[in-house]
């Protein structure tokens, strides 16, 4: 810093020796470091003629003994000794007061320590640092805590500029990566291990367990020390420190390092330093005269008035100034060169981790390139910003030796359980309410947290506490706010997860699905004498009893004429094929087919049967065991389109609903208490002062006809929702609920918790109405009945084709084997050919046979007619 200073002057009149003035708090951390370094640092320029040509160093020290005043009263006495530039202090709080020294001055104020970001170029044009200030070390800071997920912090920091100002430049970098909570705990400036213990204890009673220190640096580690008596330096919890850390153990004496012991698992940043053999050196030299030039000053006082008002001013504080920004070249720590900001350009920070009495280096942070494995300067070339996936780190201790990443909060402890709201019901208590005569909270949605807690890897006190006054109903929406505003950091019972309400607060996974339904009264169609017609539509019954005639007319023309049990005389054959036909329906006729085409169309008519018997079959026992309305309403519609007075239960969002999103009017809405209020409203109807209907979740409906056979739902529910357990927003509970609340339904316990509550008396079946029977249509079968009638119609047709090739084959020898006669005359009307064509039809088969046979024996041809009167 020395050298950087001063290499601009020696182009000017070089004087026999210039003045270097340092104010810095000789008896520190960082003040012991710094004399022994500037020290080291003059007595290289001095001996080396090269670098000033003959002109001589001297520097100045001030002690600023860690005070402001004390540190301007130091920097004015230095200013009489003619200095050209100010090094220092490292105290961002006495940088403010020495800086505007050195502007009203016009002298340089190089610092090395006073890294506030409250310290910029624009208030203080003369001040200049070779460290960066803390908003870059908070941006890798809050990094470091979004890199493993953490949401909440808390931050332990010295109460002055330097403290205040580091945190809220910290704050600022968690929220722009969406941080949820950021907890402040000031410090005392000259705290004491009460204060300690007072900061710390005060942060156990909050969530989280990812703590930021930002202090000066502490020789004692004392808030490290205290944290591990108070057993807070357990595996729960998750320690981060500034560049204040490195500052403090780099100060170690080896014997020293012992104290480390103290620092197990915590993670922390130092300024990242390339490794060279000239920086090994100057540490190597830096030791050495640091244990043998320790001096340690006491505080002294001044008076104002010893002071000459008189002071002779380097004036060429400004052609200086100038020449500092300009700078660049390499010293020890790499680049040296000033942005904008007159802030140091610096190549990042290293992750450290202090694991078994030792400093590891578990990563690099860089602006340009974020978390690495690898330094900064060997990422030169590459790509300037890496994504997410990466972003890597080295494996890191945590505290209690764990090398998996802390959870970083409790959802709370014995000193702060969980507060719980529970809503006091007066209605419908076996959801939850407070039994009668004790304290106890009782209920289904109860029984469900507590199971789903048992899932939840980590213990979770709680306390519940009631809302309302048990008179009535509670207003849930009023209970979800509770939660919102902090009075509640839980809700649990029969909260419906809708939309206004999931803005407000984080629902857990749902433990039961519910949603709006219509109860009415009902009445049973068992009653009716007719019910036995509702299974099938009217074109169904009519295309059914079509089938039949037509598959007992295509039987008989099949059989006929080889099957006796269908000729006789025409009564008895009409008898016959409609009693073949509809006796198929049970499978008792006592004919059987005997041509092959008959028995194909049997086969596929069966089929045909066995699937329209057993549709009829399963709905007429659906219609037969669900109870039918006897109320007009036929669904939500006819309500919104009627004047009828509709029920709610009070508390529920159904009102809501009802009035905003169905515009229904509000003065059409009758608010119910309990169940017995239901049954006698919905007895009264909407001409006596009742209701027509009563819109209500499905979860209560269910539990109100339990025990009642008179009222059923109509229809399916016209919302979709379920019931969850509200969180604050952004609570890590209601994603370990949610989990908890699936393996509960994988188990089967979630199914037994709703039998144990509304099953003690069998588990009440669903009675929900229709506008009209559930028929079946003729739609749902026209495919059978097509691949029948085609079946049977193919039948037909080969049956016909055959009749028509044997009629003609009879004909043909007839005529080639019977000469006709003169008397037989040779043409015959086509009238005459068509009947012919019908009595050889109704020949049986045998007969036809034989007519072939007479054909070819009896010379004299026979007519069929005369042949068919005989076989008769």
């Amino acid at each position: 810093m020395i050298w950087v200073s001063f290499n601009c002057l020696v182009g000017c009149q070089k004087p026999g020796a210039v003045n270097v003035g340092a104010v810095f708090t000789f008896d520190s951390v960082i003040g012991r470091v710094a004399k022994a370094a500037m020290e080291a640092a003059i007595s290289d320029i001095n001996a080396t003629p090269t670098i000033l040509n003959g002109t001589r160093l001297h520097l100045i020290k001030a002690d600023a003994n860690c005070n402001a005043f004390l540190g301007s009263i130091e920097a004015y006495q230095v200013i009489e000794q003619e200095v050209v530039a100010f090094i220092g202090p490292q105290s961002s709080s006495i940088a403010h007061m020495i800086s505007e020294i050195a502007n009203g001055l016009q002298v340089p104020l190089v610092s090395y320590a006073a890294t506030d970001p409250s310290l910029s170029a624009k208030q203080f044009p003369f001040f200049v640092r070779t460290v960066q200030s803390d908003s870059y070390q908070m941006n890798a800071m809050a990094s470091l805590v979004d890199f493993y997920g953490w949401k909440e912090v808390i931050a332990i920091y010295v109460d002055n500029d330097y403290g205040r100002n580091g945190i809220s430049a910290l704050n600022d970098e968690l929220n722009r990566r969406m941080a949820k909570a950021f907890y402040k705990l000031p410090l005392p400036v000259r705290f004491t291990q009460h204060d300690i213990v007072a900061v710390l204890n005060q942060s156990r009673l909050l969530g989280p367990r990812v703590y930021i220190v930002h202090v000066d640096p502490d020789p004692g580690l004392r808030i490290f020390a205290t944290a591990e008596k108070l057993q807070m330096m357990s595996s729960n919890y998750v320690w981060f420190a500034t560049d204040w850390l490195s500052a403090t153990i780099d100060s170690f004496a080896p014997i020293n390092r012992t104290a480390l012991s103290v620092l197990q698992g915590v993670v922390g940043l130092r300024q990242h330093i390339p490794e060279s053999n000239q920086t090994k050196d100057f540490i190597s030299r830096w030791r050495k005269m640091q244990q043998q030039g320790l001096v340690k000053s006491g505080l002294n006082t001044y008076g104002l008035c010893a002071y000459d008002t008189k002071l002779k001013v380097f004036d060429g504080g400004a052609i200086l100034l100038d020449d500092i920004l300009n700078t660049s070249f390499s010293g020890l720590t790499g680049p040296v060169r000033f942005n904008s900001d007159r802030n140091i350009v610096t190549s990042g920070y290293d992750v450290i981790n202090i694991d078994k009495m030792a400093v590891h280096i578990v990563g690099f942070w860089s602006n340009t390139f974020g978390f690495s494995v690898s330094p900064p300067e060997t990422l030169q070339g590459t790509k300037n910003r890496h994504s997410e996936i990466e972003q890597k780190l080295g494996k890191v201790a945590w505290p209690g030796g764990k090398t998996k990443a802390p959870r970083g909060w409790v959802i709370a402890d014995d000193e702060r359980p969980l507060r719980i709201g529970v809503p006091y019901r007066a209605s419908f208590v076996d959801f939850v309410t407070k039994l009668n005569g004790s304290h106890k909270i009782a209920g289904y949605c109860i029984d469900v947290f507590t199971e789903a807690l048992k899932f939840v890897p980590y213990n979770v006190p709680y306390k519940f506490e009631l809302f309302g006054d048990g008179q009535s109903n509670p207003n849930y929406g009023q209970l979800v706010q509770r939660v919102a505003d902090d009075v509640f950091d839980a809700a649990v019972g029969d909260i419906a997860i809708v939309k206004n309400r999931t803005k407000a607060v984080d629902f857990s996974q749902p433990y039961i699905t519910t949603g709006l339904v219509i109860v009415a009264p009902i009445h049973n169609t068992k009653s009716s004498a007719w019910v036995f017609l509702k299974p099938f539509t009217a074109d169904m019954w009519c295309m059914t009893a079509g089938g039949f005639f037509i598959i007992a007319f295509v039987i008989w023309i099949l059989e006929h004429r080889v099957n006796d049990a269908f000729r006789g005389p025409p009564r008895r054959q009409l008898v016959t094929m409609f009693m073949f036909s509809f006796s198929t329906l049970f499978k008792t006729n006592q004919e059987v087919t005997v041509s092959t085409l008959g028995r194909l169309v049997m086969v596929v008519w069966l089929f045909l049967l066995m699937v329209i018997t057993s549709s009829y079959t399963a709905n007429l026992t659906s219609i037969l065991t669900v109870q039918q309305l006897s109320s007009p309403i036929t669904g939500v519609e006819s309500l919104i389109g009627n004047s009828w007075p509709i029920g709610y239960q009070v508390g529920s969002f159904a009102y809501g609903y009802l009035s905003d999103n169905l515009n229904i009017q509000r003065s059409r809405l009758v608010k119910l208490h309990s169940p017995e209020e239901y049954e006698t409203a919905l007895r009264l109807g909407p001409d006596n002062g009742g209701v027509a209907a009563i819109v209500d979740e499905l979860s209560y409906v269910e539990l109100f006809l339990s025990k009642r056979t008179d009222f059923g739902i109509i229809g399916q529910p016209f919302t979709k929702s379920g019931w969850g357990f509200a969180f604050q927003r952004d609570s890590p509970l209601a994603v370990d609920m949610s989990t908890a609340i699936l393996k509960l339904s994988e188990t089967g316990k979630l199914q037994e918790i709703h039998a144990k509550w509304f099953c003690k008396m069998g588990c009440p079946g669903e009675r929900r109405g229709k506008s009209e029977p559930n028929q079946l249509h003729l739609v749902s079968f026209w495919g059978l009945y097509l691949l029948c009638g085609l079946i049977t119609l193919v039948a037909l047709l080969i049956f016909i084709l055959r009749m028509v090739r044997q009629y003609a084959r009879y004909r043909r020898r007839q005529m080639k084997l019977c000469r006709p006669s003169s008397s037989v005359q040779t043409t015959t009307r086509c009238s005459q050919v068509l009947f012919n064509f019908f009595d050889f039809i109704d020949e049986k088969e045998e007969a036809i046979k034989k007519m072939f046979m007479q054909c070819e024996i009896n010379p004299v041809p026979e007519t069929p007619t005369s042949t068919a009167s005989t076989a008769t």
